[in-house]
């Protein structure tokens, strides 16, 4: 397994290589320069702007997710039937049924906490969405 360890950092390099060229190529600067110092959010905390959630093979993928309070979450339905994503509790985000193929948003509540959902339809499905 450690001998994986190099072709995976290489992989990172080149991975966060292309992360920054597209970015660079982004920026709607007029030749200035740009002095962002953040480093790229990890994929489990994303910012405000979004979030992902795809449903597949009647699973959620993420199974966990941490977000921002208020972020878009976007549900993608890629089984051939359909789904929900509904907190469980009192309820405080539900897409309502996600048929195959559709994409819906719901926003992430503004209270810090873990809030754990299920598909209603299908309730051995579940995941955890946590707000930091």
């Amino acid at each position: 397994m450690f001998a994986l360890l190099p072709l995976r950092a290489r992989i990172a390099v080149v991975v966060a290589t292309t992360c920054a060229a597209t970015l660079a190529g982004c920026s709607g600067g007029g030749g200035g320069s740009s002095s962002s110092a953040s480093p790229t959010p990890h994929t489990t905390s994303p910012s405000k702007d979004g979030a992902l959630i795809t449903i597949k093979d009647f699973a959620f993928r993420p199974a966990t997710l941490t977000v921002a309070p208020g972020t878009k979450v976007t549900v993608i339905n890629k089984d051939a039937v359909p789904h929900t994503v509904t907190a469980t509790g009192d309820k405080v985000f539900d897409t309502g049924k996600v048929e195959s193929g559709q994409t819906v948003r719901f926003e992430a509540p503004a209270r810090p906490g873990s809030y754990p959902y299920i598909c209603t339809i299908h309730p051995t499905m579940n995941g955890s969405l946590t707000v930091r």
